[in-house]
């Protein structure tokens, strides 16, 4: 008898929450999927991988992988739970869901985010079921939402520069962003454009792997961004390397803007943001006189009280250096208002049929999970359907968030792929599909091409698709709308319809949007006015300042004797969010959990290289190892993130200490807006 061996490759797509949306092409033998590359012929991401991504057939394989329905049988958090069939498990679901929805659906909570950044399995069934349902809304606004709406105010959408004319630039400002560990592909083109000879400048509170490669590090304090960005325009008046004709034409505000950047003085600026005057101007003359420049732009900047103002303050440079009208210089922080998504179509609101159920924002799900019925608030939170996210380790202030998922009352299911932190708090754990067993479409903020994801092999043990689960309960809830037996590939032909050709999709996996190679040369930004608006007339009717400006830290560094230390707890460069946290291959490059401090702030702890220590506030503490390392400024510590709270020191992890504070715009998160003690365990 003969064995053969079948070998074949499905192009398909990268599903998680980084600007590259990468290409994949997954290698299959025997049912079996073996590899996972880039795509080659994708120009976006020239068929490179980052090392998380590369080891996805890993993740996909895992032996920890969930394969069967699970339902609880100890104590919440304790992660004791016995196998169940499915239609064991949906039809108890269903019928919880049911009896709590006939007493008030708002007491119904889903909670996601960007597990899989896909448009499919991410919001789409999904929120046609909450949607039916009447449950409560959620604010997906973990990450991005602060920078978002602040480019909606100063641009008219989350719109920027093509990524692949970073290569032509001559002056390169990376600004709130490693771009070596969470944006591969744009440092690829950053150092092509440094061989020919552009400056590459770092603005980072962690001297990063990035900053290191820079030609110059600009290491200011947490949350001073906008303060920086204002005594960058100073000098730009001050030394008229001011674009007038394009200020005059196509922009908005321009004499209230010149007028609040006039009192921000470099030296005022480096008292705040605690870096040289001189490096403040130096910066300035190589913004106002190098052409093109470009400003890459990230989120870890937007992740304080005044993040919004920062990111408009950031936005507003390159229209008054004219920065725009070369299509190697502008700024970037995201292309996703480019993409032309029918959410409606995929999402269907109609099915609310009126009915305006209340928003919980999912900053604050540990006091909301808390909180009782009350007039203001409506019904307590009975149940929570979490997909797509793992808040027990990803939301801030996660005492909370695990007293909130501990209440013995509060009925939660969970779909995933692994026994996360949040699973070991679900009734019902629902095993969920990896990217390379479903299909998919996708988006993208970092450049311009739509992906489509094909399923690579057939969905591992029992394991199902978010959709294939929202259509099974809807279903047993006697929801009979056709939408609800859309097939996935249905799904993936809808989300852009007749504005992006599926047949270029299928055939190649990827097409590109049309866009203008210097989107704004003449002006023509999608706001009201088609102009650049420094001054917002929406945010004025709002009863907000219109012009940005710098906010204060709510808890500011220097500012309290009982917590001295700045912290802020950017990932860990081998894990994305808590995702890959239990590939082990990336664990042990990673090591352990660990916090950077510098020498200075180590020596007046009496804290050695190594040691284990207990860093605090009042909502928290948290045990992790000490690394005195250059990478951290004096005043300011390094958490990084995102461990699983179960694989930490001592069952917590980094936020443990963050807070559920909101940013000025956009309703976003305060994770670097934070003050800590540090002291040996």
């Amino acid at each position: 008898m003969v064995e053969t061996t079948t070998t074949r490759q499905v192009r398909g797509a990268c599903p998680h929450d980084c600007p590259d949306t990468c290409a994949l092409v997954t290698t299959v033998q025997d049912g079996r999927a073996i590899k996972v590359q880039g795509n080659p012929a994708h120009p976006a991401t020239a068929g490179v991988l980052c090392t998380k991504v590369s080891h996805y057939a890993e993740r996909t394989n895992h032996p920890e992988r969930l394969l069967t329905p699970l339902k609880r049988v100890g104590r919440k958090g304790e992660g004791r739970f016995e196998p169940v069939g499915w239609d064991e498990a949906l039809d108890a679901i269903a019928a919880r869901l049911q009896a709590i929805a006939a007493r008030d659906p708002q007491a119904i909570l889903p909670y996601s985010y960007c597990g899989t950044m896909g448009l499919v399995q991410g919001e789409s069934m999904a929120m046609r079921f909450f949607h039916k349902l009447g449950a409560s809304l959620l604010d997906r606004t973990i990450c991005a939402s602060a920078g978002a709406e602040a480019l909606n105010q100063t641009y008219g959408n989350r719109v920027g520069m093509k990524v692949e004319f970073f290569a032509e630039a001559r002056l390169i400002v990376i600004w709130g962003s490693n771009s070596i560990a969470s944006n591969l592909h744009f440092w690829r083109l950053a150092n092509e454009a440094k061989r020919q000879g552009a400056k590459l400048v770092c603005i980072d509170p962690r001297r990063s792997e990035t900053a290191e490669k820079c030609h110059e590090h600009i290491q200011l304090l947490p949350g001073t961004d906008a303060a920086l960005a204002l005594a960058l325009m100073h000098e730009l008046v001050v030394n008229d390397w001011l674009d007038h004709d394009y200020i005059a034409q196509h922009t908005l505000g321009w004499e209230g803007l010149r007028e609040r950047a006039m009192r921000w003085t470099p030296e005022r600026a480096a008292q705040v943001c605690g870096v040289p005057a001189e490096q403040i101007r130096a910066l300035a003359r190589d913004y106002g006189t190098t052409k093109p420049a470009a400003i890459r732009l990230n989120y870890g900047m937007q992740r304080v009280r005044g993040g919004g103002n920062a990111v408009r303050a950031i936005a507003c440079l390159p229209a008054l250096t004219g920065a725009w009208r070369h299509r190697a210089g502008g700024m970037l922080l995201s292309t996703s208002g480019y993409f032309p998504t029918d959410k409606a179509a995929l999402q269907r609101p109609d099915l609310l049929a009126g009915r305006t159920p209340r928003t919980i924002n999912m900053v604050q799900i540990g006091d909301d999970l808390l909180r009782p019925a009350s007039p203001a608030f409506g019904p307590a939170i009975e149940a929570v359907v979490v997909y797509n996210s793992n808040p027990l380790a990803v939301a801030p202030e996660s005492g909370l968030v695990a007293r909130g998922f501990g209440r013995e009352d509060l009925f939660t299911v969970v779909l995933e792929q692994f026994a996360t932190d949040t699973v070991d708090y679900a009734d019902y754990v629902l095993p969920a599909t990896t990217q390379l067993e479903h299909w998919d479409i996708h988006s993208s903020y970092g450049h311009t091409d739509v992906l489509l994801n094909r399923p690579a092999i057939a969905p591992m043990g029992q394991a199902r698709t978010n959709t294939d689960v929202f259509r099974a309960l809807a279903r047993r809830m006697g929801f009979a709308d056709p939408c609800f037996s859309d097939s996935d590939e249905a799904l993936c032909r809808t989300a852009f319809g007749d504005r992006v050709d599926f047949n270029v999709l299928l055939e190649e996996g990827f097409a590109s949007l049309q866009v203008a190679d210097a989107p704004f040369a003449e002006g023509r930004f999608p706001t009201a006015s088609g102009r650049c608006e420094f001054f917002s007339e929406r945010l004025a009717r709002q009863g907000l300042d219109g012009l940005p400006d710098h906010l204060p830290n709510y808890e500011a560094a220097g500012t309290s004797e009982r917590y001295p230390l700045a912290m802020i707890s950017p990932p860990a460069r081998n894990f994305l969010n808590s995702s890959f946290v239990n590939v082990q291959s990336l664990r042990d490059i990673e090591g352990e959990p660990l916090l950077e401090l510098h020498a200075s702030d180590a020596a007046a702890r009496g804290i050695a290289d190594g040691a284990i220590v207990r860093v605090f506030n009042d909502r928290g503490d948290y045990l992790v190892r000490a690394r005195v390392s250059r990478r951290a400024r004096p005043g300011v510590v390094n958490g990084l993130g995102i461990w699983w709270r179960k694989l930490g020191l001592g069952g917590t992890n980094v936020n443990q200490l963050t807070s559920q504070k909101l940013t000025d715009l956009g309703r976003a998160p305060v994770f670097y807006d934070c003050l800590v003690e540090v002291q040996p365990a």
